[in-house]
């Protein structure tokens, strides 16, 4: 079977809503279209196939809610605005999946999940049995308690995780926007659909845009990057119009809606998509014969290669592998941990044991626990 036909009888699919999609321009719930949403998503379930909801809009139910216009800057109001919101988002979904015979479970979920592999493994189980009981799980961040996680882009990257938990084979991020152009529609009325990348280059990141509206917190730059992390894990990605009619029909059935990313790679293995879905918990800057020996000589990256740890993580937490200008160029699961490698930068592995007192190997990043990007 072709990469095409295999896309084509997807069996898996995540699909990500954003607020815009479920919200009307005042700000209240788009009900129409949030039936819509359901009735699709259960007549895919009902052929077969498997799918998984990451839908935004707490924080907007919430003002909704309380009748408020303009979104709240400071993260304890977004906290207190998504803990109103869960609960009416959450009766929404209920009540059409219930009117339409399908069983929904809400997961909440926050990119800590991914910390480390235990955690990604239970959480990817969880998921895993849902789908095996034939229930549609609706997944959030779980933003009445997540801090640094209420940020733009949220469900964008939530979403790709979600992706690569369940070894999904496609990826819907559905959105206000028909999807990636080649520059900003909203100011340029002759700006150009983008219908296929194969490769997201610095170019595409640059002219991708941000937030649409006042009321959500991803933008066409998070959409790029969530699409960057799972085309790298096999899995195609595809950011179309969420208010157009039967959308997730049609793009269950290959037709040319949005932009469409193709898989960058074969899939990875599962210990190393996990790479790509974890956040990184610190930095390592590392020399030019590190660089080299990481990206041309394809080698684990020593100790004697490091000139700067950043950041406080534990030995297996994933970290950015930077250049001294400040490229990243691989995610990586350290030895060591952060207090270790900051002893241990600049030296020769015959003396990690001689200035530590104990050896986990004489690698600070083992090859076969490194991603290059």
């Amino acid at each position: 079977m072709s990469a095409r036909d295999r896309l084509r009888d997807a069996r898996r699919i995540v699909v990500k809503v954003g607020t815009s999609t479920l919200t009307h321009p005042s700000g209240g719930m788009n009900l129409h279209r949030i039936e819509h949403l359901v009735r699709e998503l259960i007549d895919e379930a009902n052929q077969g196939k498997e799918v998984l909801l990451v839908s935004s809009g707490a924080i907007a139910a919430g003002m909704n809610t309380l009748g408020l216009k303009e979104r709240p800057a400071g993260v304890p109001e977004r906290q207190a605005l998504a803990a109103i919101g869960q609960g009416a988002l959450l009766h929404i979904y209920e009540k059409f999946f219930h009117e339409y015979g399908r069983t929904m479970a809400q997961v909440l979920l926050t990119k800590e999940n991914a910390a480390r592999h235990h955690q990604y493994m239970n959480s990817r189980n969880a998921l895993l049995a849902l789908l095996g009981m034939n229930v549609i799980p609706v997944i959030n961040e779980n933003d009445a308690v997540a801090t640094a996680e209420i940020k733009v882009g949220d469900n964008d990257n939530l979403s790709a995780l979600v992706a690569i938990l369940v070894q999904a084979e496609q990826l819907y991020l559905l959105t206000d926007q028909q999807g990636l152009f080649d520059s900003d529609p909203r100011k340029n009325p002759q700006a150009k659909l983008i219908p296929v990348v194969d490769k997201i280059t610095d170019h595409i990141r640059s002219i991708a845009g941000g937030s649409g509206t006042n009321l959500g917190t991803g933008g066409m730059s998070t959409k790029i990057a969530a699409a960057d992390v799972a085309t790298r894990s096999g899995i195609e990605t595809i950011i179309a119009p969420g208010n157009q009619a039967n959308v997730i029909v049609d793009l269950a059935y290959d037709q040319a809606i949005g932009t469409k990313f193709t898989v960058q790679a074969d899939r990875l293995e599962s210990r190393k998509q996990w790479l790509f879905a974890a956040p990184s918990a610190g930095v390592l800057v590392v020399d030019e014969g590190a660089e080299s020996a990481v990206l041309i000589q394809h080698k684990s990256l020593l100790p004697a290669g490091i000139v700067e740890v950043n950041g406080r993580f534990s030995r297996g937490e994933v970290v950015r592998i930077r250049t001294r200008a400040g490229k990243d160029i691989a995610l990586g699961m350290p030895r060591y941990n952060s207090d270790a490698l900051a002893r241990i930068q600049g030296k020769h592995s015959q003396d990690i044991e001689r200035i530590l007192g104990y050896e986990y190997g004489a690698v600070a990043v083992h090859r076969d626990d490194m991603i290059v990007l």
